[in-house]
């Protein structure tokens, strides 16, 4: 195996989850570099790549489908923050969400949909509606695992507030 695609396999396995874009940033591969050892790399079954909301997650073997799609939306702020708020707070209805995490009601609704898509939260039939994590100790557990570093956290914020000011 290559020096660089060993690079790619173990970044991978340092941050399950990680998605191209900063892998690209973290390693400084260009695209096309990347894109090449990705693909090798999981065409040999050594990653295995998770296709979420517009953007392609990697992850070392071993995390089943579910553990995957929960890591893809534990590595971006807004999903995560959300996920958190119900770890903490148990079940929270959307309008205490947005309240607390000073965001629009239209955005929390857009994420709430993909984490329900998704088996990680969960809506109550109740009027008013509640949210709860459908997995709630196993979404600890990735809570755990999957701590943002300050550099993920600072990207995290730019585009956020980038996405703000073209609205």
């Amino acid at each position: 195996m290559s020096t660089t695609r060993e690079r790619i396999r173990d970044r991978i396995h340092d941050v399950p989850g990680v998605h191209q874009s900063r892998l690209g940033r973290d390693l400084d591969l260009a695209a096309g570099q990347l894109q090449y050892h990705l693909r090798r790399l999981t065409t040999d079954g050594d990653v295995v790549a998770e296709h979420l909301c517009g953007k392609t997650h990697y992850y070392p073997t071993g995390f089943d489908p579910w553990e995957r799609q929960a890591i893809a939306f534990l590595r971006r702020e807004t999903p995560r923050e959300i996920i958190f708020r119900l770890h903490a707070d148990g079940p929270t209805r959307p309008v205490r969400l947005a309240r607390e995490l000073d965001l629009a009601r239209s955005t929390i609704a857009w994420h709430v949909s993909n984490l329900v898509d998704h088996g990680v939260v969960e809506k109550s039939d109740d009027d008013p509606m509640t949210l709860s994590l459908r997995e709630p100790e196993r979404t600890a557990d990735l809570l755990d695992e999957v701590s943002p570093s300050l550099p993920d956290r600072l990207v995290d914020r730019f585009v956020r507030t980038v996405d703000h000011l073209l609205e």
